[in-house]
């Protein structure tokens, strides 16, 4: 993970970083489920296999795909 130095002078994780260690949790947390940041949309993304095809999914914060992703899974 990429650092930067924080006010204190201590390594922080980059923005960059953060996003990707979400992502992965993310993943982790819904297997199957591919989940990124796009950088020039500014938004959160998934995309969700279902019974019917893949569902491409947007949101504003990790947590709002979150819940974007229970609530895809569990319609199909």
């Amino acid at each position: 993970m990429s650092a930067q130095r924080g006010a204190a002078g201590r390594e922080e994780p980059t923005p960059a970083a953060l996003r990707a260690a979400t992502a992965r949790g993310l993943q982790e947390q819904f297997p199957g489920v591919r989940v990124w940041y796009g950088e020039a949309t500014g938004s959160w993304w998934a995309l969700v296999p279902r019974r019917d095809g893949p569902r491409l999914l947007e949101a504003a914060s990790a947590q709002e795909l979150r819940e974007e992703i229970m609530s895809a899974r569990n319609r199909g």
